[in-house]
């Protein structure tokens, strides 16, 4: 389903709802119920994905989600999203919150809102070494991403003439491309940062130096739920000042890590 029509579809969703699920307020039926429901990735690595040893999920965003509901006092489940599934899940109040490398775009904020920025990338590809310069190589070309995605209609508009496949996830798109049924795989760079330090074939792919958008994340919140939404950016907050974010971030993406990246931090936007 393309972008735009999911777009249209949401809207049509939270009209007809007239604020039945928007209008709850998160803080006070998570302290009652004594649970916190967190829409998460299980498929993305070092962000949102399942321990084969633990059977567990883990990863960057899981860690925010526990602090959030730490913070709360309250226990925390998780349910799997995909980047099609997270918004339509929040506002059907089937999670509180999403925490899956969510990019905050105007289209989106008409939808949901978002917290604070806890993570800034860019999207980019991921090709065979070699095989790309500049954008105009991959102009008529296999490209995977993940459907539903803003890759997904970012790729669309930067290389009209492509062939995008939408997959399920980026780890289905990955497969294909090492099988060499596509040409590149595109989406944030942290994301293909991640997948390529787990494969065991990473000497055939590089990221080339070509970006066509910025790609801010933030946690995702019910529209108009606000006592949550504060409570949630000023978690954020004392987590940054407390040094809690730098040491999540360094425990998934410092420079002794599978995929080193530049810090990011969470700073209120001026008003």
């Amino acid at each position: 389903m393309k972008t735009i029509c999911i777009t249209a579809l949401l809207s049509v969703m939270v009209v007809g709802m007239c604020g039945t699920a928007l209008a709850g307020d998160t803080l006070e039926n998570a302290k009652k119920k004594g649970v916190l429901i967190a829409g998460v990735s299980d498929s993305k690595p070092f962000f949102g994905y399942i321990d084969e040893k633990t059977h567990e999920f883990v990863g960057y965003d899981i860690d925010f989600a526990r602090a959030i509901a730490g913070r709360l006092g309250v226990k925390l489940e998780f349910k799997s999203v995909t980047e099609e599934s997270r918004i339509p899940e929040l506002i059907l109040g089937n999670i509180d919150i999403i925490a899956a490398t969510l990019t905050n775009t105007s289209e989106r904020a008409k939808l949901i809102d978002f917290s604070y920025i806890y993570f800034i990338t860019g999207q980019k590809f991921l090709t065979e070494k070699g095989t790309v310069k500049n954008l105009a190589d991959l102009e008529g070309k296999r490209i995977g991403t993940a459907r539903g995605s803003t890759s997904e209609h970012n790729v669309k508009k930067a290389l009209p003439k492509a062939i995008v496949l939408p997959f399920n996830d980026y780890l289905q798109a990955f497969s294909a491309l090492r099988q060499g049924k596509l040409f590149a795989v595109t989406t944030d760079e942290s994301i293909l940062l991640t997948m390529l330090a787990q494969a065991t074939d990473k000497e055939r792919f590089e990221i080339p130096a070509i970006q066509i958008s910025g790609e801010p994340y933030g946690l995702g919140i019910r529209k108009g739920d606000k006592k949550f939404l504060d409570f949630v950016n000023n978690t954020l907050l004392e987590m940054e000042k407390s040094g809690e974010v730098k040491r999540l971030f360094e425990k998934w993406f410092g420079p002794h890590t599978a995929a080193p990246m530049e810090r990011t931090f969470v700073i209120a936007p001026e008003k």
